[in-house]
């Protein structure tokens, strides 16, 4: 499993537990839920500011989204 695929199952991870859809995060994040379920499925390799607004949107630091 590479980095994009790691990072996209953590992100699934937290926004189920947040009970969150794709569609109401990329709402609250300001991306498009395409592309929401592309860093998901471990498709789009994700810029920093990407990772900024994911762990905006979901109330957490970033570096929840790195701990796999």
């Amino acid at each position: 499993m590479d980095i994009k695929e790691k990072f996209g199952n953590r992100l699934k991870t937290l926004r189920k537990e947040k009970g969150l859809s794709q569609e109401e995060l990329a709402e609250k994040s300001g991306l498009n839920r395409p592309y929401i379920s592309g860093i998901e499925q471990g498709k789009r390799n994700v810029s920093l500011e990407v990772m900024e607004k994911l762990a905006e949107a979901l109330g957490v630091g970033i570096e929840e989204l790195v701990r796999f």
